[in-house]
Order: structure tokens, then sequence, then C-alpha cells
């Protein structure tokens, strides 16, 4: 074959498709609740870890117990879980999980104590406390305003089994990311109830004409 039937390859397209993938694999993660943050950004402190190797379900468990909780009340909770005086409650991937009494405070049967996502999970409350603080957010006012787990690739490894066997051997590691906050005011209830309740009813009887 004659070398000016083979196509040559600019020096600027080599390896271009491993150049875009090791970027894309490096890349920041976008915060999945960005938007909470977007309109007072300086009313919010963020943290995140990316690739944790920690169980994903777990964690999404740990988080759930600590959403919406106050900073200190979540150390404390903490401190528990890992003393095993309290009990992270499972609700959504609860397969296989055993029943804990002290589930019961979580209206729930089935409880765990992660502590190795425990673990993970405070050094970022830590991160994010220190990042309120050089925001000079009232720091013992903070709460847990959102907190987001997602699956991260899983990592895949093999074992080696009696009689020539191979089986998967993976891990389930996941992002992790937290938002504080100091406590928004709230608002008043209304005084009469059941003027609240008559005009609601009446706006979703006109919704409903109008669709």
């Amino acid at each position: 074959m004659r070398s000016s039937l083979i196509p040559k390859i600019p020096p600027h397209d080599v390896h271009l498709f491993d150049i875009l993938a090791l970027s894309r694999w490096h890349s920041q993660v976008r915060y999945a609740a960005a938007q909470i943050a977007s309109a007072n950004p300086e009313k919010f402190a963020k943290a995140h870890g990316e690739y944790v190797r920690t169980h994903f379900k777990n964690m999404r468990e740990v988080a759930a117990a600590l959403s919406g909780m106050n900073l200190k009340k979540a150390y404390t909770y903490l401190a528990d879980v890992q003393d095993h005086k309290q009990v992270v409650p499972f609700r959504r991937f609860a397969g296989g999980i055993g029943r804990a009494s002290q589930a019961k405070q979580f209206k729930t049967t089935k409880g765990r104590w992660p502590e190795k996502s425990v673990r993970y999970i405070l050094r970022l409350l830590k991160n994010a406390e220190s990042n309120a603080d050089a925001k000079e957010l009232a720091v013992d006012d903070l709460i847990i305003k959102n907190i987001v787990v997602q699956q991260a690739p899983k990592t895949r490894r093999r074992t080696y089994r009696a009689h020539g066997r191979i089986n998967p051997y993976q891990g389930h590691p996941c992002h992790i990311e937290i938002f504080l906050s100091t406590p928004s005011a709230e608002v008043p209830r209304a005084t009469d109830l059941d003027i609240a309740t008559r005009s609601s009813k009446k706006g979703k009887k006109v919704a409903a004409i109008e669709a």
C-alpha cells in the first residue's frame, strides 16, 4: 500500500478522546441545589465531596436524617450514632436491614449505625461551618438547609474464589453536597383560619373552571 493512501492524523488530534475524557473526569461537578443559594449567596455556606468512598445507600439515609436539622443538634446526633446511642433510620434502602428499637422515635422499625458514613459527613459539616464562619454567619443558628447525595461511578474490582471462579468486587462511592443557612423570618399565621380556608377553596374552583 502506498503511503499516500494512508490518512494522516493532525498532531493536535492525537489522543483527543483521552484528553476530553480526562478533563470530564477531573472537572468539578455542579451543585444540584445551586438555585437555592443563587438569590442570596452571602446567606449560604456550602461544602461538597466527590467520589467519597463510603456506601451510597448508607450515606443517603444519614443525609435524610440530617435534612433540616440545626447544625449543633446534628453534631450531637452524629456523636450519638457513633456511640450507638441513637440510630439512623433506614426508609428507602431498607432491604435486608435489621430492626432496631431505637428507630421508634423516627416512627419506623429499621435502622443502622453507619460509622464510616458518619465520619465523612462530619468532616463535610465542619468544612461548611468554617465557610459559614468566613462569611460571618451566626454559627449557633445554622441549619442544614439542603443536603444531596448522588451515586458516583462504581469502582470495579475482582475477587478470586475457589474452583477457578471470579466474582465482582465493587465499591459504591457517592457525591455529597451540603448547604447551610440561618433560618429565615417566619410568615405570621392567619388569625382567621376560616377566611384563609374559604379563599383557598375559591381559588381552586376558579382554577378548575379556567382549566
